[in-house]
């Protein structure tokens, strides 16, 4: 399967049709007649990419995305009779990633889907690819970000430096000149500075950082980074 996709629109004719097309081109589908059902669908399935009608009984499309982006970051592709400046502005405003007016043909739909379906996949890899992972934890290199699940982890910019360069360099033993020169950029100074910052670092990502699990103190050397899940892997 290509991916999960929940339609929610309470035209039953219409849905069915664009299931049809889905489930040809390869995607699981699901069907959803109102927000409400979409909203507890969504939350247990976890679709890879929304669907989504304006007209809805209860409470409308906007409604909808509204909630659903509290916790999802799913691709929404919004299909609706409603085409207006305003009503565009509004969808895409609140998070949707296209509009489509209706009428509208179910191929050309489809083949949004696989393009909106391609955009993402290629912004996850790029991103990926400048994250670190361990534990609940992922370092994005570029942001200059730590965060623990969804929680931001606050770090100055020399303790971001310090991790950032531990976690560049995982499993090997790095002495403290060679810590303090790469983040610091200097091959003279305070070399007690670096221990300072690993203290800090403990405090923020070990449950216990009297016995740390990721940043390891290595006898007569300095410091090794680990990362207990590339050692399960």
């Amino acid at each position: 399967m290509q991916g999960k996709i929940l339609i929610i629109e309470d035209e039953r004719e219409l849905a069915d049709i664009v299931f049809l097309y889905l489930s040809r081109d390869g995607f699981e589908p699901r069907i959803a007649e109102s927000a409400e059902t979409g909203l507890a669908v969504a939350g247990e399935w976890k679709p890879e990419l929304v669907i989504l009608d304006i007209n809805l009984p209860g409470i409308d499309g906007f409604e909808f995305l509204q909630q659903f982006r509290r916790t999802s970051s799913a691709p929404v592709l919004i299909v609706s009779a409603r085409s207006s400046d305003e009503d565009q502005i509004n969808g895409l405003g609140s998070g949707a990633d296209e509009y489509i007016s209706k009428p509208f043909s179910p191929k050309v739909l489809v083949a949004r889907v696989r393009a909106v379906f391609r955009r993402a996949r290629n912004y996850d890899e790029k991103e990926a690819a400048n994250l670190f992972r361990f534990g609940p934890f992922s370092l994005d290199y570029d942001a200059c970000l730590l965060k623990k699940g969804d929680q931001r982890i606050p770090l100055s910019a020399k303790e971001f430096g310090c991790l950032a360069f531990l976690t560049r360099n995982p499993g090997k033993p790095l002495d403290v000149e060679t810590i303090y020169a790469g983040v610091w950029k200097n091959t003279y100074g305070d070399l007690t500075t670096v221990a300072v910052y690993v203290q800090r670092l403990r405090k923020k990502i070990e449950d216990d950082p009297v016995n740390p699990t990721y940043i390891e103190t290595v006898h007569s050397m300095g410091y090794r980074f680990n990362n207990p899940e590339q050692k399960k892997a």
